[in-house]
């Protein structure tokens, strides 16, 4: 046993010393364009639990949510309810295209929602703003990509990072974005005919 630690050491130290080595030039901080996409379960859930960390840490945040509309989330009772101050929720949506079927009402309340989102990016003060499922928004053409990307470049604040969740993220946005992860479905509930559930699906 003696020898398998040392050997777990030896190995621990030549890792430490390349972390150590690849870690001396990643001294920059900047506001980060951050997008969550894919077809598997966890983007709106991952981009939550960053809200989370910068209410923990003290940084203000804002919320704009596409699309959901009236369906009752977790995620906004408990921000609405225990740290309104720390994190403004705006629900910009009516419910799921497929339940509105109106594609004018459906536009009119995405464009409103890029509206309130534009204003709160440029808030200095907030230190991010999420997106959520704006990706749907932007699949549907209900708000444009090319607006919305040059806004970004051009507008959001230096630090202020921005996360946008959501299916089927447009090449454009992949490009200009810092961060991307694409959520892999391997396998889904679903599928075996269990319905989304309060503290897994919202």
């Amino acid at each position: 046993m003696d020898e398998v630690n040392a050997r777990h050491r030896e190995k621990m130290k030549k890792i430490k010393a390349a972390r150590d080595r690849m870690m001396e030039d990643r001294t920059k901080e900047k506001g980060l364009i951050i997008v969550l996409t894919g077809p598997g379960k966890g983007k709106s859930s991952s981009a939550f639990g960053m809200i989370v960390r910068c209410i923990a840490h003290g940084l203000p945040c804002a919320v704009v949510q596409f699309i959901k509309g009236t369906w009752a989330t977790g995620e906004r009772d408990f921000l609405r309810q225990n740290y309104a101050e720390q994190c403004r929720f705006i629900v910009a949506g009516e419910g799921f295209t497929w339940e509105t079927q109106d594609r004018e009402r459906d536009m009119a309340a995405a464009r409103a929602g890029w509206e309130t989102a534009k204003a709160l990016i440029r808030d200095p003060g907030l230190r991010m703003v999420l997106l959520d499922e704006i990706n749907i928004a932007l699949r549907y053409d209900y708000i444009d990509i090319d607006e919305v990307v040059s806004f970004l470049k051009a507008e959001k604040p230096e630090m202020t990072h921005v996360v946008l969740t959501g299916r089927n993220a447009k090449p454009a946005l992949i490009e200009a974005a810092d961060l991307v992860t694409e959520m892999t479905l391997v396998k889904h509930p679903f599928r075996e005919g269990v319905k989304a559930q309060p503290g897994v699906e919202f």
